[in-house]
């Protein structure tokens, strides 16, 4: 059977990695057709900062090797992956889309990049970000923007926008993301992608660089809720080099995904998650999704979350304490960006002028709040109190989930914005987030799936259920039925609509 590479590049990873197994097609052929596929449209879409063919191709060739040779092969060996430039890999410059790490090239691998490679994924390079991931749009990359697929005058989502494109524009079929605040399913849900926050500890933080330590999660991008389980399942379990990572069998994410039954789930409506702000075409789609899970045989019933009004508040303060906090290890004495070291300059001269070139304004912004935040006499107004609302957060989605199996909101109140709409002001910015940072503040397990096009401007629309901690099956679950009912109802998947770029 002869594979065109246009064709190799539209299969999803678990048809990927079965054609590679069968020898329909070889990793090495694979991997070339989504380097082509770079080649040809990432101009455009600017998802990656670093493409390294030569170690994806090495990569590749030694999958096929091992098929070859006899080898077993396990459900993602041989598929590409674009992951995100904030996770350490070895061989590879990782910047965090920050000039302060140009050239930084990391002596280890992260867990889930050793993870990744275990299972013999191939990583085609680093994707954009905003810097240390923080923004909403991938706006704020010290290298420039990247470009929604489906409208390149159009905001691809942040933090994680690079690699929401890249699997958007066919790329790559899978991704890695990191979610602070919303930073993997904010960029699925308007790219029309599929994007999940797993349970917080459990995915390794060893090797990703901080930005919040008590929010950030790494997770999976895909086109498909299968696509996502797969690398779920790839990179999750206990790490011991992480403190923070759960010591618990990790929930069979897989079956889930191909389960796709939800009779007798019990579904709640967030209350707090509409009315105004929220664009007429994200509810329309919302109500017809919440339809669907009534036909499907779930249950729904409204849930009222009261705290989640300060989740946005909270998550404002709370981020920017512990980013302060994080990034003061980037003092030029190390490694990274020096400016200034000509002799005649002090240490505390050479850091404030490295910072002051390599930072952005996000970034500073974000600094400054936070150190006031934790300066002496303002610890316990703001921050202490910013957490104490996180746990009142954390008790409302307790008290949900005694009533439900899974919430379920928009993911985003819009659809995507343009490109320069929102950068000067960053409220309007921080409100693209607003469904997404509860689950961050408490831990939840989140996901994102499309739930069509709006009518309003035809972009992507994102559909978010949320879980308990440890419940991350249940995401597969329901996202499984949902995105189901939803291609047999329009003949496809919904990225099949996004134009041939």
């Amino acid at each position: 059977m002869t594979v065109t590479g246009r064709e190799i590049t539209r299969l999803t990873a678990a048809e990927t990695a079965a054609s590679i197994a069968s020898g329909d097609i070889s990793a090495v052929e694979t991997t070339q057709a989504h380097l082509d596929r770079i080649a040809a449209v990432d101009d455009r879409v600017h998802a990656f900062l670093h493409v390294d063919a030569d170690g994806a191709l090495a990569a590749a060739q030694a999958i096929d090797d091992s098929r070859a040779a006899g080898g077993e092969l396990g459900p993602l060996a041989g598929v590409p992956l674009a992951l995100k430039d904030i996770v350490a890999a070895k061989g590879m410059p990782t910047t965090c889309g920050s000039k302060i790490l140009e050239g930084w090239m990391p002596p280890y691998d992260a867990t889930v990049t050793r993870r990744l490679r275990e299972a013999g994924v191939v990583v085609l390079g680093k994707t954009n970000m905003d810097e240390f991931a923080m923004g909403s749009s991938t706006e704020h990359s010290a290298y420039g923007p990247s470009h929604n697929p489906w409208d390149l005058t159009r905001i691809p989502g942040g933090s994680g926008g690079g690699s929401a494109a890249a699997v958007a524009s066919y790329q790559a079929p899978i991704a890695i993301g990191t979610d602070t605040g919303g930073s993997i399913r904010q960029p699925a849900a308007v790219t029309g992608t599929v994007g999940v926050k797993p349970t917080y500890g459990g995915v390794s933080r060893y090797g990703l660089v901080a930005l919040a330590s008590s929010l950030d999660q790494a997770g999976p991008c895909a086109r498909t809720v299968l696509d996502a389980a797969l690398l779920h399942a790839a990179i999750a379990g206990h790490d011991p080099l992480d403190s923070t990572s759960i010591d618990a069998p990790v929930p069979d994410v897989v079956a889930a995904a191909r389960s796709r039954d939800i009779r007798g789930m019990r579904i709640g409506v967030v209350k707090q998650f509409s009315g105004e702000g929220y664009q007429p075409g994200v509810e329309q789609r919302f109500r017809e999704a919440v339809s669907l899970l009534e036909e499907l045989g779930a249950s729904v019933v409204e849930v009222d979350c009261p705290h989640f009004d300060y989740a946005l508040p909270a998550y404002y303060l709370i981020l920017p304490s512990e980013c302060s906090s994080n990034l003061a290890r980037f003092d030029a004495m190390r490694y990274g960006l020096r400016m200034g070291d000509d002799g005649t300059r002090s240490a505390e001269e050479v850091m404030a002028l490295t910072r002051d070139a390599g930072f952005g304004a996000e970034a500073k912004r974000r600094i400054i709040i936070g150190t006031y935040a934790l300066s002496s006499g303002y610890y316990d107004a703001y921050y202490g109190q910013a957490q104490k609302v996180r746990t009142l957060i954390a008790r409302d989605f307790e008290a949900a989930f005694e009533q439900v199996d899974v919430l379920v909101s928009p993911t985003t109140p819009t659809t995507a914005f343009r490109l320069g709409e929102r950068v000067d002001d960053p409220m309007a910015m921080y409100l693209a987030d607003l469904c997404t940072i509860p689950s961050n503040l408490a831990g939840n397990a989140s996901m994102s799936i499309p739930a069509g096009l709006s009518p309003d401007d035809g972009l992507p629309v994102g559909l978010q259920f949320i879980a308990p901690p440890m419940a991350d099956d249940r995401l597969y679950r329901v996202g499984g039925a949902v995105e189901t009912a939803l291609a047999d109802r329009w003949g496809h998947l919904l990225i099949d609509e996004a134009p041939e770029l």
